[in-house]
């Protein structure tokens, strides 16, 4: 089957199937990446650390992944003040819904599957933190009103009991240049 690319800009590239080489295994895919260092496994925990919590204070932005029940994915950008992410304890944390689009798409895909993934980033910062759990939608709770913004209490937050939490390797950052405004094209 015929695909037309344009990864260059300078126009349509047409190329067939036939020239791909596809992953086919699990094993193949562990032979091309190698082993993980034991470090990469051992930094994974299901409760929030100091230095978690101190993440999630300097936050002001993360991005939220879900899937619906039939796995179509979707990634939705979530923002507010540093620390706007609500710690409950050490294994749940709550994210107060601000004013958007309206599509909700993340909270459609929510009620069909409760599996849902977090990353942290601190502009300038190197830290991002991932934070997989299981999530639900509240529509109120007493904490909401501590996550009050200009006298408002959110009409909707999710909550989250973490499965995993970890530091992610920083490289992608450093070489997005994400952080150096002189690595950024003007559009």
């Amino acid at each position: 089957m015929p695909h037309t690319i344009d990864a260059t800009g300078d126009g349509p590239d047409t190329v067939t199937d036939d020239h791909w080489v596809e992953l086919g295994s699990h094993a193949e895919l562990r032979e091309l990446l190698g082993e993980p260092w034991p470090i990469v496994i051992d930094k994974v925990h299901d409760r929030l650390t100091d230095d978690d919590r101190d993440i999630l204070t300097r936050s002001p932005f993360c991005l939220l992944a879900t899937s619906d029940a039939q796995g179509n994915c979707d990634v939705s950008p979530r923002g507010d003040a540093p620390g706007f992410t609500h710690v409950l304890d050490p294994g749940t944390i709550a994210l107060p819904d601000r004013p958007g689009n309206r599509r909700g798409d993340s909270f459609h895909n929510i009620l069909d599957n409760p599996h849902a993934g977090l990353l942290y980033l601190i502009p300038g910062g190197k830290e991002v933190l991932r934070v997989n759990g299981r999530v639900r939608i509240l529509t109120d709770a007493p904490f909401f009103d501590a996550m009050a913004r200009d006298g408002r209490r959110p009409d909707l937050a999710l909550l989250m009991e973490i499965d995993e939490i970890y530091l992610h390797c920083p490289q992608s950052l450093n070489r997005a240049g994400l952080w150096k405004p002189q690595s950024w094209k003007a559009s």
